[in-house]
């Protein structure tokens, strides 16, 4: 209950402007995908996070696309080992956090401690 409880936070505009990446976009769908084996429920999180213009949804969060530069920074920044717990999503969530003076990450994720202000 505490992902809908912080869903619900996100959409009421308790923490600012939310942003996600297609990146995120992609594990969202992908883990809905091959937990459930529906198709349906993977367009029905992909519409909740996008938005439907036909279903009148509107989108949880801003789109950004990891492009050449953030892309180059999260290579770099794995290959370096530094943050050796961390996926390469991850990395490219951190150089967009960076790039986009984007200072709060809404995540489960622990291994963002003390690189990130995290809501959790």
């Amino acid at each position: 209950m505490h992902a809908k409880d912080l869903s619900d936070r996100v959409r009421k505009g308790e923490f600012g402007v939310p942003y996600t990446s297609d990146y995120v976009f992609d594990e969202a769908i992908t883990t809905t995908l091959v937990r459930t084996g529906r198709i349906d429920l993977a367009v029905k999180v992909g519409k909740i996070i996008l938005g439907s213009r036909e279903e009148a949804v509107p989108p949880v969060a801003t789109l950004i696309r990891v492009d050449e530069r953030v892309f180059a920074e999260s290579w770099s920044s794995l290959k370096s080992g530094r943050y050796g717990e961390l996926s390469f999503t991850d990395h490219t969530i951190l150089a967009q956090l960076k790039e986009s003076r984007i200072n709060l990450l809404l995540s489960f994720d622990t291994g963002f401690d003390g690189l990130a202000a995290r809501v959790q």
